[in-house]
């Protein structure tokens, strides 16, 4: 018997003796009965096939929200490559690395980029840049390439390098800017050759599996993609001219694909009220508890043990909540027509100095700053309806440079804003900010119900008292 007439001899059974009634043991009915259960097994497969498509959907949209940010929704960064002239065996192009991010910027060690060549493309040189790996080169005679390597890995070159191996906006040791902090510093370039490739639009092969580490994990970047050729003005601005061909490769961040922790924490307090709310413990992950210190130690003694490492490995001060930095917000002063309060940034990572850093705080009172007394301050409308999210950051040459923990670990500012009647209040932790992020990276907050609560009774007990004494005055005064 062939598997088919076996399943349906067993499908017949099964409706004769579960499926349906005594009444329908005719051959008829039982038919009528397989066609049934064939039709309802049909339905399940396909109401089968319909969880696992929105399922797959679902874990799209989840991968494509981790690197979406509800703040800084057109973030992103943006490499170029544009193609300037042709060679005998292949072409010179110059990449532009633009961070349009509006508060996330590259530090110091600064951006990797590598890729895929699509054929057996080599780089004969590199202006602005260097290629970690030379790779294997031994099959050219003469003249050997800057680098043979199918994937290779580029860096930026360090300030003080010789002229002839600048190129423009180059050499700052891979650091970038934020577009929202200085949109000037907010580029890197560098000219590359590229030999054994294609001379022509059509035979031009574009790189593959483009990666950027800035500095650390997180980015991920989508395909090149040609586009329209960039175009250029010459210097007196009187003629326009054009590049030979150009492709994009768009990079997005994430901060779950970064760490799996939280890479700052944040504390609140209040003039009217004495009790303070720390961040929550391991907030930032107890992996590191064990190898935290002291203010005290001998180990920050050790020649070499505040040097940054290569992995990135912190050097915390012991906390509870173990965060590398943390931002305190303190209400400080309550005006008639306005309020004051306190932002302190403190370190807590001996070999880790923040050059260049950014603060992101939404707050529903940060579209009415007046003034900020220490930080430079812009406000951030990602939406043209909504004014809540404002980006602080130090001042050049003042305070733009967050030192590693101890006691120039820290920086700090003021903030005066103006009340709005309809919408001002203590209560419920209004004054507290909703979302914190350092560096791109969002802060954990407390939990709302830790917040400092304003005292119901904080003026009741001396007017009750006050009301209790006149009425006890008033009945001696009516008994006597």
């Amino acid at each position: 018997m062939t598997s088919g007439g076996l399943v349906r001899r067993n499908l017949r059974r099964l409706c004769s003796l579960y499926l349906c009634p005594s009444s329908w043991f005719s051959s008829t009915a039982v038919n009528n009965c397989i066609k049934a259960q064939d039709i309802a097994t049909r339905k399940n497969s396909m109401a089968e096939r319909r969880v696992y498509i929105i399922l797959f959907l679902f874990l799209g949209l989840i991968s494509y929200a981790a690197a979406y940010d509800p703040l800084d929704p057109n973030g992103n960064i943006t490499i170029k490559w544009d193609v300037m002239s042709w060679t005998a065996d292949g072409y010179v192009a110059t990449v532009t690395m633009n961070n349009f991010q509006m508060y996330r910027h590259i530090m110091s060690p600064g951006w990797t980029l590598g890729w895929t060549w699509a054929k057996k493309e080599v780089i004969w040189s590199i202006v602005g840049a260097q290629a970690t790996e030379q790779g294997d080169c031994s099959k050219f005679k003469g003249n050997i390439p800057h680098c043979c390597k199918k994937t290779p890995t580029v860096v930026d070159l360090l300030p003080g390098v010789p002229y002839n191996q600048q190129f423009t906006n180059c050499c700052k040791g891979g650091v970038v800017a934020s577009w929202g902090q200085d949109p000037s510093a907010a580029v890197s370039q560098f000219q590359i050759s590229v030999g054994s490739a294609g001379t022509s639009n059509k035979t031009v092969k574009l790189p593959k599996n483009v990666t950027l580490l800035g500095p650390g994990l997180g980015y991920t970047c989508g395909p090149a993609k040609v586009v329209p050729p960039t175009t250029f003005l010459t210097t007196d601005r009187r003629r326009k001219t054009q590049a030979l061909m150009t492709w994009n490769v768009t990079c997005t961040y994430s901060q779950f694909m970064a760490r799996k922790h939280p890479s700052c924490c944040v504390s609140f307090s209040s003039f009217y009220n004495e009790t303070i709310t720390p961040c929550p413990s391991c907030a930032c992950g107890c992996e590191n508890k064990n190898k935290c210190v002291q203010s005290d130690s001998k180990i920050l003694n050790m020649v070499g043990k505040n040097t940054p490492r290569k992995d990135g490995t912190p050097l915390l001060h012991c906390t509870h909540h173990m965060c590398p930095v943390r931002v305190h917000w303190h209400v400080k002063v309550n005006y008639k027509e306005y309020w004051r309060a306190k932002i302190s940034i403190n370190n807590f990572n001996y070999r880790m100095n923040y050059s260049q850093w950014t603060l992101a705080i939404q707050h529903p009172n940060l579209n009415n700053v007046t003034q900020v007394f220490s930080y430079d301050y812009k406000p951030l409308v990602p939406y043209s309806s909504i004014n809540d999210t404002g980006m602080f950051y130090g001042m050049k040459f003042y305070n733009d440079l967050l030192m590693e923990a101890g006691p120039l670990g820290s920086v700090q500012s003021e903030v005066l804003l103006q009340k709005d009647q309809n919408t001002f209040t203590f209560k419920q932790g209004w004054a507290f900010p909703r979302k914190v992020y350092f560096n791109g990276d969002e802060c954990m907050l407390p939990p709302p119900e830790t917040y400092p609560y304003l005292p119901s009774s904080a003026h009741g007990h001396p007017l009750l008292s006050f009301s209790t004494l006149i009425c006890a005055l008033l009945f001696l005064l009516l008994t006597i």
